[in-house]
């Protein structure tokens, strides 16, 4: 059976003027399946040779064999270039054969440029056309190479405010910054190294930006004193402070925010006033 979009191993059925035919086990010569004459300059092949190709439809909707190594096949992700994007279909992509690859507008997460390279799957729609999408929760897999506290690298392939920011860890693996995590604004496509914060029993990764508190500590310490150093006197953050607060300004949580001026009183950095906030000594 064909499998567009797969590479697998054909047998040459009969040469013709337009290039050769592969038989596509049907019994039927009206069902083989053209490799065209570029595919074959210079090889030396003969009727019941075994060739490796990969079946895809041409701009006719016309099945084609070709020889070509693509970016990607049917079911896996990866990296491809934008090279053009149509206001009615959408974003083409560049995976290694003239006829480029369709990403439908419903099938994007954020806005796509011409020259962005984008995370996407390969699948084929439901008329046998091979096509992409940025949707690719479906094409990862559970992680079975990572443990807590390890550091990855991957590429945020959806932004959902109320769950977190989805990771593609190695563009492989299912990875999640929990929205509790988020202390920044994130784009798609964008490329981050986080720290495992935890593995859930499906394989799936907790991830966070932030080190591990005790080194985190001192970073948070200083961005606090370089605000102090800014505000003097109008430094009006204590433990009171609401979390919402004390992220916008700070860019961290509350919980790491008193965890660093815990430190900072300690080490007599900082001291209390009198109206209950805090000042540099």
């Amino acid at each position: 059976m064909i499998k567009i979009g797969k590479r697998q191993s054909m047998k040459i059925n009969n040469f013709s003027s337009k290039g050769l035919y592969l038989d596509a086990g049907t019994g039927e010569t009206q069902d083989n399946i053209l490799l065209p004459n570029n595919e074959i300059e210079g090889r030396e092949l003969q009727p019941g040779d075994d060739l490796d190709v990969m079946i895809y439809r041409d701009s006719e909707d016309r099945l084609i064999a070709t020889l070509r190594k693509t970016h990607l096949t049917v079911g896996t992700i990866g990296k491809l270039v934008v090279t053009d994007v149509n206001e009615k279909l959408g974003a083409f992509l560049d995976w290694g054969l003239k006829k480029e690859l369709l990403l439908p507008y419903a099938q994007m997460e954020g806005k796509v440029r011409t020259g962005d390279e984008v995370l996407v799957g390969l699948y084929e729609d439901s008329r046998g056309r091979l096509s992409t999408t940025m949707k690719i929760y479906s094409f990862l897999m559970p992680n079975k190479d990572y443990q807590k506290n390890d550091s990855v690298e991957g590429t945020v392939y959806r932004i959902n405010p109320e769950i977190g920011v989805f990771v593609a860890v190695d563009d492989r693996y299912f990875g999640l910054i929990p929205s509790s995590e988020c202390f920044r604004d994130f784009e798609v496509g964008e490329k981050i190294s986080a720290r495992v914060i935890r593995v859930r029993e499906d394989g799936k990764l907790d991830l966070a930006l932030r080190d591990l508190a005790f080194m985190q500590m001192d970073k948070d310490g200083q961005v606090i004193v370089a605000k102090m150093k800014v505000l003097k006197t109008y430094f009006r953050f204590n433990d009171s402070s609401s979390p919402e607060t004390i992220k916008e300004y700070f860019g961290i949580s509350k919980k790491a925010f008193k965890r660093a001026m815990g430190r900072l009183l300690k080490e007599e950095i900082i001291e209390k006033t009198e109206e209950g906030y805090f000042k540099l000594k």
